[in-house]
């Protein structure tokens, strides 16, 4: 049976990179992101692609319903769309915290709930991974939904896990330190902040989209099958670090 891969937030950065990973190792892969370009993402591999809000349950459920009519049931899934809302802590806008929860938390547990159910139903031994962040274990105080979020999708990660364990169903997330991203770009064009941020990564390089993509596609393949309920943190080091020099 062709495995499917669904990789929400897919049409650039980390998640094509994940989708790259996942159709080299075999899968037909189908994206889904909010912007209309993804169509033409999935396209160079091959796989489909959905115009879909993550941060809308009913939308979420109308795109596995198509999915499965389209092309089967779901076999790994890659909880990757997320956003990040800079603000200061005193008065940033519940609008803009909700905003984030509904992306990054919400939108992951509707995800992960909508395709273990038919992996229960149709009996698939299914993998799930999320993206969660290093800032599911430290903080940045100008970021405070994103932080909140991760360190949700790192306990939801366990929980799910520990719930669909007795359906073969393996559940993990992996913990991107600073990653040469769109995400990061601000980082990139400014020198001083680059070297600081640097200067908090023992290899002292930013990691690559697709150094993310390759631990996402271990952890849905059966090499990883005695894992569930963990996060690999991919930092270059960073949370081992104890003081910068």
């Amino acid at each position: 049976m062709e495995r499917i891969a669904l990789i929400t937030g897919g049409a650039q950065g980390i998640g094509f990179a994940c989708a790259e990973a996942l159709a080299e190792d075999g899968c037909k892969v189908i994206l889904a992101d909010i912007k209309e370009d993804v169509k033409d993402a999935a396209a160079k591999l091959g796989g489909a692609g959905y115009v879909c809000d993550m941060s809308d349950p009913a939308q979420i459920t109308a795109l596995f319903d198509r999915v499965e009519a389209d092309h089967g049931p779901v076999h790994t899934l890659v909880n990757n769309a997320g956003v990040a809302i800079a603000g200061d802590f005193l008065t940033m806008p519940l609008d803009d915290f909700q905003k984030v929860i509904d992306l990054n938390l919400t939108g992951v547990f509707v995800a992960t709930q909508r395709a273990a159910r038919t992996m229960v139903d149709k009996r698939i031994a299914g993998s799930i991974v999320n993206m969660s962040s290093i800032n599911a274990q430290v903080a940045i105080p100008a970021i405070a939904g994103y932080c909140a979020s991760k360190g949700g999708v790192m306990q939801l990660t366990k929980v799910a896990a520990l719930a669909l364990a007795p359906h073969n169903i393996r559940v993990n997330a992996v913990g991107p330190g600073s990653i040469d991203t769109a995400m990061m770009a601000a980082v990139n064009a400014d020198p001083e902040a680059y070297a600081r941020a640097m200067s908090r990564t023992p290899l002292k390089r930013a990691g690559t989209p697709r150094e993310i993509g390759d631990v996402v596609a271990f952890l849905a393949s059966d090499k990883a099958s005695y894992v569930t309920g963990e996060t690999v943190y991919v930092d270059g080091g960073r949370l081992g670090l104890n003081y910068t020099v």
